[in-house]
């Protein structure tokens, strides 16, 4: 079973045949009674672009944004766990070949800029596999 990633949007503008959606990206503790008073608690606003589905949407309208949460875990290892087991890796070899800590730091952390080159020159096709869809407000169907 394919569990869904959901969240509430507004629509912001349309350029063809994409959508830009606004959406209030919220913390765990954002439904605190305390949350006025805690620094921890914080609010920021993303902008996701979708592709236009047909539907007959307008500027303004809110909807729901629906995505796999396969689609959330790839882009987690993409963005993430990948750049982090990167740079752990090569670090721990690297200490082992350079006598100098800080080389072997810089080092490690100028591999990302190569991973972060290949990962731009796939963008078309991990634009693909992940997608985000739209549907309004309290409308039950979805479609994959």
């Amino acid at each position: 079973m394919n569990k869904e990633i959901v969240h509430s949007g507004v629509i912001t503008g349309m350029d063809g045949n994409k959508i830009r959606i606004h959406i209030e990206q919220q913390s765990a503790c954002s439904t605190c009674h305390s949350r006025s008073v805690c620094m921890a608690s914080d609010m920021k606003g993303k902008e996701v672009f979708v592709e236009n589905d047909g539907g007959n949407y307008q500027i303004g309208e809110t909807v729901e944004l629906l995505g796999r949460t396969s689609t959330g875990l790839l882009a987690v290892l993409l963005a993430f766990v990948i750049p982090f087991l990167l740079i752990l890796l090569s670090l721990i070899v690297l200490q082992r070949v350079v006598t100098s800590e800080a080389v072997s730091a810089l080092i490690s952390l100028s591999l990302l800029m190569p991973y972060y080159l290949i990962l731009s020159l796939f963008n078309k096709k991990l634009d693909k596999k992940l997608q985000f869809y739209i549907q309004k407000t309290g409308n039950n169907q979805m479609q994959f």
